[in-house]
């Protein structure tokens, strides 16, 4: 009788799975197609029923969907309740994204311990964002010793996959003697990495370089036309700085060169690592 209940849960197991439509792997990647369509009521539905039958990567997606209120009405609880699911299972982006959450006491009581605890789990998965926000984590000493040192390997880790905030922050290290020792040529190293990609703090940063002779040489054409992009990308908020920096630096430029950098800034365009 055992064996004949086994071979019928088998049979099951099998017919259920045969059919491509209800296999969890496939109805996370159509899940993704329609994320990616934008059919985001869609989207939700097959990443249901995929997290339902324990998929990770759909548990994860869905979590998101409800963080971001794509789909479906903006419920961070739920969203944690479903990072959760993924994170127990080993889900480094969902376990960065739990860390998120109780970083920021959404979905659940704010807790720097549990952030650093998920966080941690996911930057040692090779998670570029969490590697970076760990960085944060003991730069700020939140629900750590503060720790520069510390800092700047998770910061590196993230800088060296590419992550232009993290290159930026590495940056600021390197100019304030932060963990590592004072090295301007190397914190414009890791802002021009940033910039590169269009980051727009870093714009800033570089700009201020080459007004300076910061870690490279004086340059006022090249340092306007960074402050240019500074002033163009950066939020409201944040525009006063480049735009003083810029209006002192063009009172020492000629004509020509104030056009040089313009057309420089207007040709400029980032590219991804």
């Amino acid at each position: 009788m055992k064996r004949a209940i086994a071979v019928i849960l088998c049979a099951v197991a099998v017919s259920a799975y045969g059919n491509p439509t209800e296999n969890p792997a496939e109805l996370f990647q159509t899940g993704k197609d329609a994320y990616d369509r934008k059919d985001y009521g869609e989207a939700v539905k097959l990443f249901r029923k995929a997290a339902e039958q324990g998929n990770a990567g759909a548990q994860c997606n869905l979590g998101f969907m409800y963080d971001k209120g794509r789909g479906v009405s903006q419920d961070s609880g739920e969203a944690v309740k479903w990072y959760r699911k993924a994170a127990e299972q080993g889900d480094a982006a969902a376990q960065s994204n739990l860390g998120e959450m109780y970083a920021n006491g959404r979905g659940v009581s704010q807790d720097s311990g549990e952030a650093v605890k998920w966080y941690r789990k996911a930057a040692e998965q090779g998670n570029e964002t969490a590697q970076f926000l760990l960085g944060v984590i003991y730069e700020k000493g939140q629900g750590v010793p503060q720790d520069f040192a510390e800092a700047v390997k998770w910061f590196r880790k993230a800088a060296e996959q590419g992550n232009a905030v993290a290159q930026n922050y590495l940056g600021v290290m390197y100019r304030k003697g932060n963990g590592v020792p004072k090295d301007d040529a190397e914190a414009f190293t890791w802002y021009r990495k940033a910039a590169e990609q269009g980051n727009a703090v870093a714009y800033f940063n570089v700009g201020e370089c080459y007004f300076f002779g910061q870690g490279v040489p004086k340059d006022y054409v090249v340092a306007h036309m960074w402050l240019n992009l500074a002033a163009a990308n950066l939020p409201l908020e944040a525009i006063k700085g480049a735009t003083e920096l810029r209006n002192v630096l063009e009172r020492q430029m000629t004509k020509e060169q104030i056009t040089e950098a313009q057309r420089l800034a207007r040709e400029w365009k980032p590219k991804k690592e």
